[in-house]
């Protein structure tokens, strides 16, 4: 697996791989069209954070995009291809945010999880600290976990 920087070229489609990835929740097509625009990675992203593709054999594989602001760093999207899950991707990803965001100067990672991966997310150390609105879904709340960087 490589990890790379996203290219503008290919973000119409990293984001139907995200699409793809989050409708692994059993998301209906309403939920799905809902989500399309918080979802969407623009050329604004690559300019204000940090984006970082996960590469098998040439294909996209996951995604992971993190903002830095100050101690704090907000990891904005993680997804990975419903073929890879479960391969070590998404670890791969998440750690690479975390290294991205310490080297940054940030001490804490905010995730705010769909529900189904908050699990994955507590596996490494993550914990939970409330909740916040769903930016695509109104009435819909989303955990929201804090990973203290010194620990991984």
């Amino acid at each position: 697996m490589l990890l790379r920087e996203a290219h503008s070229e290919e973000l119409a489609a990293l984001t139907e791989l995200c699409l793809r990835s989050k409708a692994v929740w059993g998301y209906d097509a309403d939920f799905m069209r809902a989500c399309r625009a918080e979802l969407t990675l623009t050329p604004a992203a690559l300019d204000q954070s940090h984006v970082q593709v996960a590469e098998i054999g040439g294909c996209p594989a996951g995604i992971v995009q993190v903002s830095i602001r100050g101690d704090e760093a907000q990891l904005d999207k993680l997804f990975v291809a419903p073929d890879r899950l479960r391969s070590g991707v998404g670890r791969d990803l998440l750690l690479w945010a975390a290294a991205k965001a310490r080297k940054s100067g940030a001490c804490t990672l905010v995730i705010e999880a769909d529900p189904g991966a908050a699990a994955f997310y507590k596996h490494f150390g993550a914990v939970d600290d409330g909740l916040v609105p769903s930016g695509s879904i109104t009435g819909r709340f989303l955990p929201r976990l804090v990973l203290a960087l010194k620990d991984l």
